[in-house]
């Protein structure tokens, strides 16, 4: 059985009665409420004091820890404020909840930036449905972030091949479209222990957006590293990555790394490109920015990047695609994921058709 806990700093009222609604539902849904933490605890809803946000120390990577912070927020711009809260709580999600004009309105970010919101309409068993409804399926899902590098790279690839040097090409190519958003500061927001605990629990030193690839072999595939300019990819075994297979018992991506180089991490998104060359043979390469499309197929639900449950997800849209090789599918308050024959075809298919805004939905 899955369990949480709630904890934090002390509560308002209001955060009073939000955490008892939430307490209450995830037990009605079979969740098991812990009064003390637990190291094998699933989810931890983290209430946070605005002027001193205190992130969850976590003993696994497994804890899905969900911040919760009330504002009253008069701010046009409620993501950027609401921002920099996750990163500083070093949280998988941020519930911001905002009273502004005798309305409360609740909003969800991501890591990602997805950002979409419900409001309260008195109403509070239809509230504290719609809020489990969009917090559990992305809570309960499986991140895969561990990686497993073997420095058993063939000396033919270390200072990489033709697919290096376009897959190099195409990340200017993205830059040149402003679909590479840059990497978000977060040295500036966590002091230097928390950047540790960051890098520990999700593998990644920055947040960069946006992210390709292109196969070498039937087994094998390049890929663009985590945290790095993807406008400026030149080094193998750091700003490439040669991805050569899943480990389930791991639960880690094998990468293979010229000797004496200390990699940089694999794209959290590794698991999906992983899994969609795997079905398709003809998939010769697979781009994902966080932009949109009109008329695409898309995932009901935002899981977080690097799960398990949104790989499968979008693998299973495009199985359901005419062409799988050639398919743009939606990723909901995210963006897009486009497979192709090569790097040249997406890029030949998705000119003129990219729109730079996200929509964001509940």
């Amino acid at each position: 059985m899955s369990n949480f806990i709630v904890t934090g700093a002390e509560q308002s009222q209001f955060l009073s009665w939000f955490t008892d609604g939430l307490r209450k539902k995830f037990v009605e849904k079979g969740y098991e409420h812990c009064h003390e933490p637990v190291e094998d605890i699933s989810i931890v809803f983290n209430v946070l004091d605005p002027e001193k946000p205190r992130p969850f120390r976590r003993h696994a990577q497994a804890t899905f820890v969900i911040s919760i912070i009330e504002q009253n927020d008069k701010s046009t711009n409620t993501l950027q404020k609401a921002y920099p809260y996750l990163i500083r709580s070093l949280a998988n999600h941020l519930v911001y909840i905002v009273h502004n004009e005798n309305q409360t309105k609740v909003f969800f970010v991501t890591p990602e930036q997805g950002f979409y919101s419900l409001t309260y309409h008195n109403d509070d068993e239809d509230f504290f449905n719609n809020v489990f409804e969009r917090l559990e399926p992305v809570a309960s899902s499986q991140l895969v972030i561990n990686n497993e590098f073997s420095e058993d790279l063939k000396e033919e690839l270390w200072e990489g091949n033709e697919r290096t040097e376009k897959l190099s090409q195409s990340g200017k190519q993205l830059d040149r479209m402003n679909l590479l958003p840059a990497p978000f500061p977060i040295e500036n927001y966590l002091n230097k222990r928390d950047l540790r605990q960051l890098k520990k629990l999700y593998g990644i030193g920055g947040l960069s957006y946006g992210n390709l690839s292109c196969r070498e072999d039937e087994d094998s595939f390049w890929m663009s590293a985590s945290g790095i300019n993807k406008a400026d990819m030149k080094v193998i075994g750091q700003d490439m990555l040669y991805i050569t297979g899943f480990n389930e018992e791991k639960n880690a991506m094998e990468i293979s790394i010229p000797p004496n180089v200390t990699p940089k991490r694999a794209s959290v998104d590794a698991i999906e490109h992983w899994m969609i060359y795997k079905e398709h043979p003809e998939v010769g390469a697979i781009v994902h920015i966080h932009a949109w499309a009109d008329g695409v197929k898309a995932t009901e639900i935002n899981y977080p990047c690097g799960t398990i449950q949104l790989a499968e997800r979008v693998a299973e849209l495009i199985r359901s695609e005419e062409d799988p090789s050639r398919a743009i599918i939606g990723l909901k308050n995210h963006g897009l994921t486009i497979t192709g024959r090569s790097l040249e075809d997406i890029f030949k298919r998705i000119e003129g058709r990219i729109q730079h805004q996200v929509p964001m939905s509940s």
